[in-house]
């Protein structure tokens, strides 16, 4: 009898507690904010499109150690004429609802992006072909060699499911969840959506048909968005995550000394800096009345030298932070201009410089910052406010959600802002990319993010040639004539650059990027 009852036993074990163990690898994390929305071209920032990398896939990748490009939906490339890139893609691929991929989908995906935010991705690509079932021409109006640099946040979409759920055009960060793709997805990717509460949770599951190399464990995705740092870091602490990003700079070493967590650190390719709006004739938002303060470089050049740049690094960043050189560049990025020096704090010179360009006794305006988006970026605002209040300038903060600031302050709100907290970081690497987005002439195609209206027509015509360009003894000495050009002209102020820090659970595995994209096919839980 003790025998029967024995392999009874083990029969119900079998049955119900294995399969607990399969399927309990749950990992729960957090960040300061969400995903605004789940269209994957609808909205050009960092975290939203390294969020739904884990649910569609481009056609070229990077990979998470050195960030080199990857074979993804393509599995090559190459160029078979000088203004035609050729795709082979991967066949027996499926999106998650079943339908198979080919090159309508790539044709009809990169069509969508065009018209949305992410479009100055393909800027200067006059069509793309479905030569065959498998192969996709991208042919430019140029020469373009480093064009494909910037597909690794262009997603593929099924072109069937977005026509079905009247969906093939692009949201955006002020669409507020009315697309259909805003709140429902449809990828290639390793991991699938299901569910999604706006501000609350979203939820996924791993893809067993997907056609990459599973390297993870995770049996469910569950990311939270926490606003409040020490929320977060509670949820943290009690082993309600296993892992939330950033960890708030001063709490760091609190963090590293539980006997069950752990912080992994590392260099981010993101700067952070101010915009200034030097485009309009008179500031939306100043005292300033009938003329624009900022289109005087000795006012931009005031504020530059009144920023304690230092001191924000040294209390506000806790040391987690270096100082920034040029905006949207990091010492990683082709373009960063290592031989430079900051404009040097100097509160005299700054109000000498205000003096001389007639505003002796300084003027009001409204500074835009995000308080969920970056590390500690609505305390470094308050510095700033500070700091500019010793050279008489009145600043008044509004700070908010980065899908409010963005939605207000981006081309979807009419660059409404007259000075801004920004931060960018090349996802290709090269100083071409962030000049398309913050320096070149606001067009259909480019200066899509040039909050400043800076617009320098001569720069543009080097950006024509930097893409067209591949012998580095040409590129070097343009890119160094754009950046030092933006560091005397100063239409952006940058301030620095982020240490990312990352909070995790002892026994949970995963790849800090220099991106700062959690990648949930590196997560293994032990």
């Amino acid at each position: 009898m003790n025998i029967l009852k024995k392999l009874i036993i083990t029969a119900i074990l079998s049955v119900f507690i294995l399969p607990l163990k399969i399927y309990a690898n749950e990992f729960r994390y957090s960040s300061m904010g969400d995903v605004n929305t789940l269209d994957p071209h609808a909205f050009d920032e960092t975290m939203q499109l390294g969020y739904l990398g884990n649910i569609y896939d481009p056609l070229i990748s990077r990979n998470n150690k050195l960030m080199q490009m990857e074979p993804a939906l393509a599995v090559k490339w190459e160029m078979i004429n000088k203004n035609t890139w050729r795709f082979y893609l991967r066949k027996n691929v499926k999106f998650h609802n079943g339908n198979k991929f080919n090159a309508d989908d790539v044709v009809f995906s990169m069509e969508r992006a065009a018209k949305s935010q992410v479009g100055y991705r393909v800027k200067g690509v006059s069509k793309f072909v479905a030569v065959d079932e498998y192969t996709v021409d991208m042919i430019s109006e140029s020469s373009m060699p480093f064009l494909i640099n910037n597909f690794f946040y262009l997603y593929i979409m099924d072109k069937e499911w977005c026509i079905e759920n009247n969906t093939s055009d692009p949201g955006g960060v002020d669409s507020k969840g009315e697309a259909y793709a805003d709140l429902n997805t449809n990828g290639t990717g390793a991991f699938k959506v299901i569910e999604r509460t706006p501000n609350v949770k979203t939820v996924a599951v791993p893809n067993n048909d997907w056609w990459g190399e599973k390297r993870h464990n995770v049996s469910k995705a569950v990311f939270r968005p926490i606003n409040s740092d020490s929320t977060r870091l509670a949820a943290l602490l009690s082993g309600e995550l296993e892992m939330m990003y950033p960890v708030p700079m001063q709490d760091i070493k609190r963090v590293k000394q539980s006997n069950d967590l752990d912080v992994l650190t590392g260099a981010e390719n993101r700067s952070i800096f101010l915009g200034l709006d030097v485009g309009r004739d008179e500031l939306l938002y100043s005292n300033i009345k009938g003329k624009n303060p900022f289109k005087d470089q000795r006012v931009r050049k005031a504020f530059y030298q009144a920023i304690n740049i230092d001191a924000i690094i040294r209390t506000v960043m806790r040391g987690q932070a270096v100082p920034a050189k040029s905006a949207g560049l990091s010492p990683s990025v082709s373009g960063y201009l290592h031989d430079i020096e900051r404009h040097p704090y100097d509160i005299n010179a700054a109000k000498s410089l205000l003096n001389e360009a007639g505003y002796p006794d300084g003027f009001d305006v409204t500074l835009d910052c995000p308080n969920d988006r970056y590390v500690n970026d609505e305390e470094v605002c308050q510095a700033l406010v500070s700091m500019l209040g010793k050279i008489n300038i009145n600043v008044t903060l509004n700070a908010q959600t980065k899908s409010k600031h963005f939605g207000q302050i981006g081309p979807g709100g009419g660059y409404n802002s007259s000075f801004a907290l920004v931060g960018f970081g090349p996802g290709n690497f090269d100083g071409s990319s962030i000049q398309a987005l913050l320096l070149n002439c606001r067009t259909k195609e480019t200066g899509t993010w040039n909050f400043s209206n800076h617009c320098n027509p001569l720069l543009d015509e080097m950006y024509k040639i930097l893409v067209s360009e591949t012998n580095s003894i040409i590129r070097d000495p343009i890119q160094k004539m754009v950046w030092t050009y933006m560091h005397n002209e100063i239409p952006y102020i940058p301030l620095h650059l982020q240490t990312l820090a990352w909070g995790v659970k002892n026994g949970v595995k995963l790849m800090i990027r220099a991106d700062n994209v959690v990648s949930l096919n590196e997560v293994v839980i032990n």
